[in-house]
């Protein structure tokens, strides 16, 4: 395959390698990006792969709450502009609170009355010919307790609920609700920052796992050690991996003295009873969509016919 210019710039601005290693890294890898950055951090080239999704959505993401209750949505537009418009703010806030109403699946809130009685897909469409700006209802999550709470957060607000991050996180407990909301609100904070990969060692997906014990493998041959002593910095290396992308197991950013675990566990004993992290949930808005680069100069002309 050929390594062009091109494959080798978008190598160096996600691994931070330079760009002969880059160039190397493509063509040991055939040309496969996420092999190539393997093949780099084996070499300690590059550093654990956390390529932050390129936004390429504008929008909204909002979040509502209703008792054990609450709910996340995301809502694309084509420009930023629009996320500052009053009647597609309504809109947003609008869709969440129709989202507590439903089981939490797209479809089901895309079918969902809105508050004019139309379906939310509908009002959407009333609302791209109103604002003159295509949108997209992308993505949606609901979390419930059966009793404890669900405590949100929004970070870069634009207005109440409404923002650039939406984060809910779910505890479970019969102890006062107020103290709960308060811890619940610093881990979705703590989330907004972190951005975790999921709640515990469990709920990792096992072929993230993998990837990583390959990489951790070859770096660690790389030392020359006897196996038995690989085996050991391996294990140990995926120990730190765990802490690094786990929830209950991060430093708490509010207290880094405590992980996230810790901190439960300490409101518990201060409550005298039960509490438990049962998920999280964090939206950025457009994350994972790549945008499409455009040159605005070219566009100008081609709208004056040049």
């Amino acid at each position: 395959m050929t390594i062009t210019a091109a494959m080798v710039k978008e190598l160096r601005e996600t691994s931070g390698a330079g760009m002969m290693d880059c160039k190397t890294a493509l063509t040991e890898s055939g040309g496969d990006m996420e092999a190539a950055i393997d093949w780099l951090r084996t070499k300690g080239l590059a550093k654990a792969a956390k390529k932050a999704g390129r936004v390429a959505a504008e929008g909204l993401v909002g979040v509502a709450s209703e008792g054990t209750k609450a709910a996340v949505i995301e809502l694309n537009s084509e420009t930023d502009f629009v996320a500052r418009n009053d009647g597609f703010q309504e809109l947003v806030r609008n869709v969440a609170n129709v989202a507590l109403g439903t089981d939490g699946q797209l479809e089901s809130v895309a079918a969902a009355a809105y508050p004019t009685g139309k379906p939310v897909e509908d009002a959407i469409k009333d609302a791209i010919a109103t604002i003159g700006e295509n949108m997209t209802l992308r993505r949606v999550a609901l979390l419930t307790v059966s009793e404890g709470v669900v405590a949100s957060y929004v970070h870069n607000a634009a207005a109440e609920g409404l923002g650039k991050i939406g984060v809910l996180v779910a505890l479970e407990s019969a102890g006062d609700k107020d103290k709960l909301n308060t811890l619940g609100r610093q881990i979705a904070m703590h989330v907004a920052a972190t951005s975790p990969l999921a709640l515990n060692t469990d709920s990792l997906d096992p072929a993230v796992v993998e990837r990583e014990r390959n990489v951790f493998i070859e770096q660690a041959r790389e030392s020359g050690k006897p196996d038995n002593i690989i085996e050991k910095m391996v294990e140990g290396r995926i120990r730190k991996f765990y802490e690094e992308v786990t929830l209950i197991k991060q430093a708490f950013v509010i207290n880094p003295d405590l992980t996230v675990e810790q901190a439960v566990e300490a409101l518990a004993k201060e409550l005298g009873t039960p509490v438990k992290l049962t998920a999280f949930v964090r939206f950025a808005l457009g994350e994972g969509i790549e945008k499409e680069e455009t040159d605005f100069a070219a566009e100008v002309a081609a709208a004056a016919g040049h």
